[in-house]
């Protein structure tokens, strides 16, 4: 054997011990966290958009999927204009880096509800589609937050659980709060969700959230096998108001006010979840999702 032939060998031994090595080391996963709420007008997407920046400030690499099918404006609270949607990937107009919006301090965007009318009606050619373009996006990011649409519409159900983490954000108003306990019930027994985090907003003092989450564990105790964790309230805030009107996060605009204060707690307790009930990570999350069954 000529010494060429022999240093080609122990180059490819070596690749092949590199390859080896590379697969035995766990591929840090992404967290999937779905933020819901039982009604409009609680504040849901806002509190997407500002933990969102303050996650990414702890150092996370954050993706959020824009999955409000109604009323997508995820973007309008970054300030972000889109230039294309999922459907444009599943039509192949556009591949699906060329959507990512990048938005302030790291923080990505996938606009997708405008692209996706029901999660349900994709083909099974379509939902391959999807889910090969979305796997694309896995080793770009550890945290997903999925903005859902408000209520128990079926592609509320169908993101809601299929992520690993659940959101609830609910105001103090009687309404939102039985709307709230209507979304958690829907997910434990249509997709078998059995922790959940609680998010109060809209509160003039903590005793405020506290109450609010201890009328909803009182019911779900008594009827639902669930687990409800308070993750912590916004204050009534006239800064949040006027962070919107300049198409900006709170966090950013005004970081002194005591709602921005508020976000940086909670996404502290959000970087400190405990490890998820459900398996896997973001490439679950679109098996879950586009192998879900009706949500009937």
């Amino acid at each position: 054997m000529s010494s060429d032939q022999a240093k080609t060998l122990r180059d490819l031994r070596q690749q092949a011990d590199a390859r080896r090595r590379t697969d035995q080391v766990e591929t840090p996963s992404t967290r999937v966290i779905a933020i819901t709420s039982g009604k409009g007008g609680v504040g849901k997407t806002n509190c997407v958009a500002n933990l969102a920046v303050e996650l990414s400030r702890r150092g996370r690499k954050v993706l959020i999927l824009d999955a409000d099918l109604g009323l997508a404006n995820v973007d309008i609270l970054l300030g972000l204009a889109p230039n294309g949607h999922l459907g444009d990937v599943l039509s192949g107009i556009r591949e699906i880096d060329e959507i990512i919006l990048h938005g302030p301090e790291g923080v990505d965007l996938l606009p997708a509800a405008s692209g996706i009318a029901e999660v349900t009606a994709l083909s099974e050619a379509q939902k391959a589609r999807l889910k090969m373009a979305l796997e694309r996006l896995r080793e770009g990011y550890d945290t997903l937050l999925v903005d859902t649409g408000a209520g128990i519409s079926s592609n509320v159900i169908y993101f809601a659980g299929a992520a690993q983490d659940v959101v609830v954000v609910v105001t103090p108003e009687p309404t939102a709060l039985a709307d709230a306990y209507a979304v958690i019930k829907v997910l434990r027994n249509r997709r078998k969700v059995r922790r959940f985090q609680l998010l109060v907003n809209q509160v003039h003092q903590v005793s405020a959230a506290e109450a609010v989450h201890e009328r909803l564990l009182r019911v779900a105790e008594r009827f639902l096998d669930v687990e409800i964790n308070l993750l912590g309230h916004i204050y009534a805030d006239s800064a949040v108001q006027r962070a919107v009107m300049e198409q900006g996060p709170l966090v950013q605009l005004y970081p002194t006010a005591p709602a921005a204060r508020c976000f940086a707690q909670i996404a502290q307790r959000l970087d400190m979840l405990p490890p998820p009930l459900r398996d896997g990570a973001v490439d679950r999350f679109w098996d879950h999702l586009l192998t879900a069954e009706g949500a009937s």
